[in-house]
């Protein structure tokens, strides 16, 4: 049996009993056509190893074997392992099934991630990724619209925040692909896109990064004042004026680069907040 075998995604969910559970954020994309124009927007070269989260039924499973890749799928939900384990049985090889939860999986050091991220952790999922000592050699992730939007956002609009300057100044990040809400089963509230993030060949360096999420956690959690008050716990005013920024400025009109300057000037300070997840 081969990959050209298998039934329509429908009629494997249907055969299987199984509907999407919204505990665990799932819709599922049964169109193998958009599941095989998301692989060519990631460039996945034959025989490379590529990591898949959140396979559920396995439609994009099918179109990263049909390009020739070598996946590795992490999977939480038990109930899809047999439609996933039937699918490894026709690949010859090139599919390894893992049951875990992906927030607690370190994926392989480079490997390229592709996915249809489940909606509830897709953001610390991003975050985990973009921060590894060894990142990937690409991501091209689908999310909710309204993350996508955040994550590729400019200074100075609504959605632009902390989740923009961490992406962006770790990755050229941009929106490959708009997909509506009746694409899926069942269909979202929201619309999703597909964003492609690739890492910047030169990286600031770990403790920039972790002083980074400080600097932006302080600057973003109290929005709306001036820097000199919302960084005043990073040192203030003299902060900015060493990193060469308004300090009546907020935090919405920083670029990326003076958000990372800010960040190498701020150095390891006491007590510094350490905020929330991005």
């Amino acid at each position: 049996m081969s990959l050209d075998d298998l039934p329509p995604l429908r009629e494997s969910l249907a055969a299987a009993g199984i509907l999407a559970r919204k505990g665990f954020g799932q819709h599922f994309l049964l169109d193998l056509n958009l599941s095989r124009k998301i692989v060519r927007l990631a460039e996945v070269a034959p025989g490379e190893t590529v990591v898949e989260v959140g396979p559920g039924p396995g439609g994009l499973t099918r179109a990263l074997l049909e390009a020739g890749a070598q996946v590795i799928a992490i999977e939480k939900d038990a109930r899809f392992l047999p439609l996933l384990e039937d699918l490894a049985a026709r690949a010859e090889g090139r599919l390894t099934v893992r049951h875990a939860d992906a927030l607690e999986t370190e994926p392989p050091p480079g490997a390229p991630i592709v996915a249809n991220l489940p909606y509830n952790v897709a953001t610390p999922l991003l975050v985990g990724w973009l921060t590894a000592p060894v990142p990937p050699r690409s991501m091209t992730l689908m999310f909710q619209k309204e993350v996508a939007d955040r994550i590729v956002a400019a200074p100075g609009s609504k959605d632009y925040g902390r989740l923009s300057v961490l992406a962006q100044a770790l990755t050229d990040a941009r929106v490959v692909m708009d997909l509506p809400a009746r694409a899926f089963t069942p269909p979202p509230k929201v619309a999703s896109a597909v964003v492609r993030l690739t890492p910047k060949p030169v990286r600031p360096s770990a403790d920039d990064v972790a002083r980074l999420q400080r600097v932006t956690a302080a600057a973003f959690g109290q929005r709306r004042k001036m820097l000199r008050s919302s960084l005043k716990g990073l040192g203030g005013e003299a902060l900015c004026a060493t990193a060469g920024v308004n300090p009546a400025a907020r935090a919405e009109a920083l670029t990326v680069a003076e958000f990372l300057t800010l960040a190498a000037q701020s150095g390891e300070q006491a007590g510094a907040p350490r905020g929330k997840p991005v």
